[in-house]
């Protein structure tokens, strides 16, 4: 049985880890690469790494950052941010990504992930998408959760895996920051439409919330987090106890 993952998420800024709530009131806690080398170190299955304002400031993503929290570290790192060409892929990929994330870029050019996937394989192509509610229909949203494109998301996300995307992961506007578990209506419809892997991100509160992913959910394949692991709330080793308990296969 294939083991679910858990993974923190660095939400980058200026060179500070940084969280907020709804994707707002964002504020700074630390050094990535503290937190990078905690993490590495304490259980956590792979490591997402995004700049968050790269794409809204129309900028590459800081590399020497990058490279210093891929050297800290020995789990898959992820790195999303300002990724709009094919040249990103290689630039993120040389500082010591194992898979480059896209989001805005995919939305302004849908072809780069065809051909990021014919270049570097399906496994390194990740499409991450940020999607709201708006009117009772979900919605992809872009740069940093500011605009909306008006795209229906499912189909989108559908569309991206189709041309070469091998993970998708799902970040709910709506549940992010707020603590009160996943977004389990739309990642059913997201792990309805796609066979890849499918990484739930936004609303984890406590320790239970992955359990009731998981057993309401048995198609996700990783839960992913920030501020519950940023503060100290969650233990990775713990939670990854208690899934045991609940017989959800995890990597001791």
């Amino acid at each position: 049985m294939i083991t679910k993952r858990i993974i923190p998420c660095l939400d980058v800024r200026n060179g500070k880890v940084v969280k907020g709530k709804n994707f707002e009131g964002i504020v700074e806690i630390s050094s990535p690469i503290d937190f990078a080398r905690h993490y590495s170190q304490s259980g956590a299955d792979e490591l997402v790494f995004y700049d968050i304002t790269a794409s809204y400031e129309n900028r590459g993503i800081f590399t020497d950052i990058l490279k210093e929290v891929a050297s800290t570290i020995f789990i898959p790192l992820t790195v999303g941010g300002g990724i709009n060409t094919l040249d990103d892929f290689d630039r993120v990929l040389k500082c010591g990504a194992d898979k480059v994330s896209v989001n805005s870029g995919a939305i302004k050019n849908p072809d780069l992930i065809y051909e990021a996937a014919k270049r570097y394989g399906d496994q390194c192509v990740v499409i991450s998408a940020d999607v709201k509610r708006v009117d009772g229909v979900f919605r992809v949203f872009s740069k940093g959760g500011r605009e909306n494109t008006g795209m229906e998301a499912v189909s989108w996300i559908k569309r991206c895996v189709d041309n070469g995307a091998g993970e998708v992961v799902l970040n709910s506007i709506d549940t992010d920051g707020v603590k009160n578990g996943f977004d389990l209506e739309m990642l059913s419809k997201v792990c309805d439409a796609v066979n890849v892997p499918v990484i739930a991100s936004g609303g984890a509160g406590k320790m239970e919330d992955f359990v009731t992913l998981f057993k309401t959910l048995p198609k996700v394949d990783a839960g992913l987090a920030a501020s519950i692991f940023h503060y100290n709330e969650v233990e990775i080793s713990d939670l990854k106890n208690l899934l045991k308990q609940n017989f959800i296969p995890v990597r001791i």
